[in-house]
């Protein structure tokens, strides 16, 4: 696309599991969004204790020196996704409420079923 800044990547790093986006019980990461995890499955605000989770981190390097900027979980991103903001005007909404997690109503373009 004609960008002129570098894009990183977590893959094959601890990266994940140090901001907390990778839950792991052996590995000891079982915190998200700053809450322990169990608990916000016990809640309701989290359908797993295990594996990859959404979230993003923005970092300004300024030689030497990196500084994390910001960090957003869950709902934080939705902003980023244009079609949650139309769906959030229509009527009903993204229709989560009787679904198993959050974003189990979503689709990947080749994944839909016949």
């Amino acid at each position: 696309m004609g960008w002129t800044f570098p894009w990183l990547s977590s893959f094959d790093s601890d990266f994940n599991y140090d901001f907390h986006v990778t839950l792991d019980e052996v590995a000891g990461s079982v915190e998200y969004n700053y809450e322990n995890a169990v608990a916000l499955v016990e809640a309701g605000k989290l359908w797993s204790t295990e594996g990859e989770l959404p979230g993003l981190s923005v970092f300004l390097r300024e030689g030497e020196r990196v500084f994390h900027t910001y960090a957003t979980y869950q709902r934080g991103l939705d902003l980023l996704i244009g079609t949650y903001n139309y769906l959030d005007l229509t009527p009903l909404g993204r229709q989560e409420a009787n679904e198993p997690h959050p974003m189990a109503w979503l689709r990947h373009h080749d994944r839909y079923s016949a």
